[in-house]
């Protein structure tokens, strides 16, 4: 059993005598948190069976409700073992027991779920198949034998099904599939594993699988083996898993990747690959107990690794170059469905996969991804299980010596939401908060739960902003929810901010963009601060109409003021800069520091002039992605992007892990105190002209922005007293500079804040609004 750190055990009045009848008692318990769909009316009844209690057990719009009646002494060991015992997948967020009068009662029952009163049930999130439920693919004797969509109480689809909660079949788009007999008589005993579990079925009563191609033809043969066929053969099959649709080829054939990546436009971004098992995984990279786990976890996520220098075995498999270019790391997933682990064995390699063309979200309606990957796929591997809600794959890079908690999340989707993230501080209001326009996410909270939308992409893109919109009304209409507050983005222009302010009714908050990431940080670790808040990120909008992104903040949940900043400098061509990194080392290097002998004025040669006449009337950026950008161009990795933070994701793994020499920036005091990146890039540009191996060079560049963090904070420590820093915004996404920055702090004495659970980036920004605005409230609501 997982519980929270906010759960609570409310044992209201059992201690008082005066309710006991010739040694009996008898408790009502509430049990709240994600305890449906889990198993835990099973383990319920089997508990009180064991120790001869009567009452019922019931699900509820706000989750499990126990009658527990019997001799004292058995009662207090249902109420401990209830806590001690749980079945694994239980989050339990809050327990409250009331004593009420013995009955005589002598039988215990699970009945009907109560499905009055407000919905606040938490829908648990899709699950990877159990081990239970693969003995059974595998088994040819078994009646489950090879079906791809076995599953039981304890694994299997859950979020991307649900239409409405309670978590009942009814209420899942499994309601169209009639049970037959012998599945029925499994969802109706207590005792089976497969007690009214919602994603039952078999052969013979459950979804259909097929091969179509492009067109939407129905293909001879078995789908699984014809499609394994396919990919062998060097062609691209869309696969549909549990949150939408995966393009895949074999990870081993260049031709297909690289076919792949022309068809849908993406010449870059490197691919996830899935293996089959933990084995697999271990020969193509380097995976220790840590990453173990976060592969093997119920989630499935994808888990950057870094590659392994040589295989570990004559037979290992091997990874196209086109599938990850030119990058030291791999993201590696293990099956999350039982499809996929048939479709495995039949191809016998590892697949390399993405979710989607373009900037495009990933596909789940059957209709549309045909109209939208057709041109693309040579098959579609489908089945008619409806999905309700698209869910794009979760992914996370796991850190050393424990710092964020072991892993940090760069995109929480599938395995992860929408499951509640508990609250210390308590929500007076609903809030829905909207988020940011890129790594877009947003949050209801109310109580002491934020629900956290799956990662939905860039609002840009005309189906995301569709997602975004369905998104806010399903999660409000499933946890019966009405915003009263909505917070957002001071900036004007953002599709969220817009979509925020469209909605009538409603008190509307702004929040400033690196507040929201600190004070998401702080949520995350369940602190009110205040703290010394190192916002690092691409843009954000600032009180003094600027672009930020390099703050020192002195902040709480309720508001912050800036402290300090990296030194402003120009954005050559505003967004340009962006897509160009090799326009901002201009911007840094200046006219005076961009000899002839540098690469990146000889590579940009016909445009460095008219760069250099660019930034004089551009708009200044305390960004430190920028600063990121440019030595990234300045050392030969990037001059021009194709995906977000590829220069910055680049350079770290350009750098030399071992490097222990850094750059000095200087710290001008002053209100705000002023970090002078430009120090660190000219430093870099000179070891580059002495012939320092750029390596080495990266290296020294990511030690010298952790020591003048470290060094920056000290400084604000003296002027404020604060002795903890939280570190947040998307280049902390980087763990080579998080892992020394950490370091570095804990050296000098500070109690360091990192992201656990959501994204550092702007997949955790709705999170921070949302605690923002609910501080705000209830310092409002305080007498």
């Amino acid at each position: 059993m997982t519980t929270s750190d906010q759960t609570r055990f409310d044992r209201s009045g059992l201690d008082r005598p005066g309710l006991d009848q010739a040694g009996f008692k008898r408790v009502e318990v509430h049990v709240e948190g994600v305890v449906r769909g889990v198993g835990f009316r099973p383990f319920v009844h089997a508990l009180a069976q064991r120790l001869g209690l009567a009452g019922q057990v019931r699900d509820d719009v706000d989750g499990v409700h126990l009658d527990i009646e019997g001799a004292r002494t058995r009662v207090a060991e249902f109420l401990t073992a209830l806590e001690r015992d749980a079945p694994a997948l239980a989050e339990i967020e809050r327990v409250t027991v009331v004593r009420a009068e013995p009955t005589g009662r002598g039988d215990f029952t699970i009945a009907a779920a109560d499905p009055s009163g407000p919905r606040r049930a938490a829908v648990p999130a899709d699950l990877a198949p159990c081990d239970d439920c693969l003995r059974e693919l595998t088994d040819p004797a078994d009646r489950r034998h090879r079906h791809p969509f076995v599953s039981c109480a304890g694994c299997g689809p859950r979020f991307t099904v649900v239409r409405a909660v309670p978590y009942d079949r009814p209420l899942t788009t499994m309601a169209g599939f009639a049970m037959c007999p012998d599945c029925a008589a499994e969802y109706h005993d207590p005792g089976d594993r497969r007690f009214h579990a919602p994603p039952i079925c078999c052969p013979g009563c459950g979804p259909r699988l097929r091969l179509l191609d492009p067109r939407g033809d129905e293909l001879l043969g078995d789908p699984v083996a014809t499609a394994a066929a396919l990919l062998r053969a060097g062609r691209i099959v869309a696969v549909k898993g549990l949150g939408g649709y995966h393009l895949a080829v074999a990870a081993s054939s260049e031709p297909a990747a690289a076919t792949l990546r022309l068809r849908e436009q993406r010449p870059d971004e490197p691919f996830a690959v899935l293996a089959a098992d933990l084995a697999q995984a271990g020969l193509l990279c380097a995976v220790d107990g840590n990453a173990a786990a976060l592969l093997t976890s119920r989630a499935r996520p994808i888990v950057l690794l870094p590659r392994r220098d040589a295989p570990r075995a004559p037979d290992a498999p091997r990874v196209a170059p086109s599938v990850a270019p030119g990058s030291l790391s791999l993201g590696v997933m293990l099956p999350c469905t039982p499809l996929h682990h048939l479709l495995l064995a039949e191809v016998a390699e590892p697949l390399a996969l993405t979710g989607g063309t373009g900037e495009e979200p990933i596909a789940y309606d059957d209709a549309d991804a045909l109209a939208r990957l057709g041109a693309v796929a040579d098959a579609f591997l489908t089945h008619d299980r409806p999905i309700h809600v698209r869910a794009d794959d979760s992914v996370v890079r796991p850190t050393a010596d424990g710092i964020a908690g072991g892993v940090v999340v760069l995109r929480r989707a599938r395995g992860y939401a929408p499951e509640p993230l508990p609250l210390r501080h308590f929500v007076p209001r609903t809030v829905l908060a909207c988020g940011a326009d890129r790594e877009s996410t947003f949050c209801l909270a109310r109580d002491r739960r934020a629900f956290v939308s799956p990662h939905l992409g860039d609002l840009e893109n005309p189906e995301a902003r569709r997602s975004y919109a369905a998104g806010i009304e399903h999660f409000l209409a499933l946890f019966d929810l009405c915003p009263e507050i909505v917070a957002h983005d001071l900036h004007p222009g953002h599709r969220s901010t817009r979509h925020a302010l469209a909605i009538p009714g409603v008190e509307h908050v702004g929040v400033q963009h690196h507040h929201a990431h600190i004070a998401s940080c702080l949520a995350d670790n369940g602190e009110r601060g205040p703290v010394i808040g190192v916002a690092f990120d691409g843009s954000g909008h600032g009180t003094d109409g600027t672009v930020w992104g390099g703050e020192f903040l002195r902040a709480d949940l309720a508001g912050f003021e800036r402290l300090g900043r990296l030194e402003p400098v120009p954005m050559p061509g505003g967004d340009a800069a962006v897509r160009e990194p090799w326009l901002m080392a201009a911007a840094y290097l200046g006219p005076g520091d961009g000899p002839p002998k540098l690469d990146v004025v000889r590579r940009n040669a016909e445009r460095w002039a008219a760069a250099l006449a660019l930034a004089a009337g551009s708009p200044l950026t305390s960004s430190a992605a920028r600063l990121f950008d440019a030595v990234a161009a300045l050392l030969g990795v990037r001059d021009r992007i194709t995906y977000a933070g590829q220069a910055a994701y680049e350079l770290e793994q350009h750098a030399d892990p071992a490097e222990t020499g850094s750059y000095r920036a200087r710290l001008t005091p002053g209100e705000p105190l002023t970090v002078h990146g430009a120090d660190l890039v000219r430093a870099a540009a000179r070891d580059l002209e002495s012939g320092r191996p750029t390596p080495v060079i990266a290296g020294r560049f990511h030690n010298g922005v952790a020591d003048a963090v470290a060094r920056a904070c000290t400084a604000l420590r003296d002027v404020t007293g604060l002795t903890a820093v939280a570190l947040s915004g998307g280049v902390f996404q980087n763990v080579l500079l998080t892992g020394r920055t950490v370091r570095r702090l804990r050296a000098a004495g500070f109690r360091v804040l990192t992201h656990r659970r959501v994204p550092p980036g702007d997949g955790g920004l709705s999170l921070g609004q949302a605690v923002v605005a609910a501080a705000r409230d209830r310092a409002r609501l305080s007498p």
